[in-house]
């Protein structure tokens, strides 16, 4: 088997000397005129030559990697997210490592780990914390011990871990919607509330039940159902399988949504004429649906923009909001 070409290789294949070399490929701050750079990055090229990645952060103390832990690529909230993450990393010369957690807080706290001791430059973790919270104080805990390693993390979530933070304003704009789709009449409203112990989920219910009873009508009707698809799918089911009198129906997530619609469809059940659904998040997703998802905007990629921007900074711990925003489209009716 041929042997993987060298840094000496590249050096003596672009007649350059070894430290030349590698200011060129292992991102020195000291600079290099254009020809030699060329000389060498065509050097490297025609070697196949690639950098010893945990080399350079052991001697640089911290490598060039960003590390980012999500609950579930599947899910397009997420992967709008991941996708800004990967961009801004990209701007600054970063590489993205990829955890998914699948909604698991062991393996949350464990990807933080094995990310502290790989040595990355800095830690995104997008997803709603639980109720938990002895987990919550280990994952604090993991992401202190990396803080005092000279890293920096970055959370897009509640506010709970002692870190930079860009907090989703769950409650407020659920408490809006409720407030919007009462003033197209409706009075009578379910919930497809997520599981029990998810923040996220939770904040949404009780931002929308506040909404409810500040105009003084019925509280909302509460479905329980996984955090996805196929939940909101199998809650909506139930729901209209029970019989109803609710004539709206929010989901405290688009994807729940998104299930939602698709089993009403499969009971024969008119969408917005029999019942109104709306969602939240406003993922890219919902431009390809019909009807319209009525639903709350989050701005889903400055949000993973500005996760980075947090993670990367210098400046003191920071926490900041961001707003929410009421879209109403097809899938809710004003009533007569």
């Amino acid at each position: 088997m041929p042997r993987d070409a060298t840094l000496e290789d590249v050096a003596r294949r672009a007649g350059v000397s070894l430290a030349t070399a590698s200011r060129v490929l292992n991102g020195s701050t000291r600079q290099v005129g254009k020809v030699l750079r060329e000389r060498v990055q065509r050097a490297a090229t025609e070697l196949g030559y690639t950098t010893n990645r945990a080399a350079q952060a052991l001697a640089r103390s911290a490598s060039d990697i960003l590390g980012l832990v999500v609950h579930d690529l599947s899910d397009p909230y997420f992967a709008e997210i991941a996708n800004a993450v990967v961009r801004a990393a990209d701007t600054r010369g970063l590489t993205v490592m990829v955890g998914t957690t699948l909604r698991d807080s062991e393996a949350e706290i464990g990807y933080v780990a094995t990310l502290r001791a790989q040595r990355v430059r800095a830690i995104v973790l997008a997803g709603s914390r639980t109720e938990d919270e002895a987990v919550t104080l280990r994952l604090r805990t993991e992401l202190g011990r990396f803080a005092a390693s000279g890293g920096r993390a970055a959370v897009i979530g509640q506010d709970l871990l002692g870190v930079d933070t860009v907090v989703p304003a769950n409650r407020t704009g659920a408490r809006a919607l409720a407030v919007a789709l009462a003033g197209l009449g409706h009075t009578r409203f379910a919930v497809l509330s997520g599981p029990p112990g998810l923040l996220t989920a939770a904040d949404r219910l009780a931002g929308f039940a506040e909404g409810v009873a500040a105009l003084g009508l019925p509280p909302p009707l509460v479905v329980p159902g996984a955090f996805d698809r196929d939940g909101g799918y199998a809650a909506a089911a139930r729901l209209w399988a029970d019989g109803t009198d609710v004539t709206c129906l929010f989901a405290v997530n688009d994807v729940m949504a998104t299930g939602a619609l698709a089993a009403l469809r499969t009971a024969g059940a008119g969408v917005p004429g029999e019942i109104s659904v709306a969602g939240f998040d406003d993922i890219p997703t919902l431009r390809d649906l019909t009807p319209g998802l009525t639903t709350v905007r989050l701005p889903l990629a400055g949000m993973g923009r500005r996760a980075v921007e947090l993670a990367l900074g210098t400046e003191a711990v920071a926490t900041e909001s961001v707003a929410a925003e009421v879209v109403i489209r097809e899938s809710t009716r004003r009533l007569p």
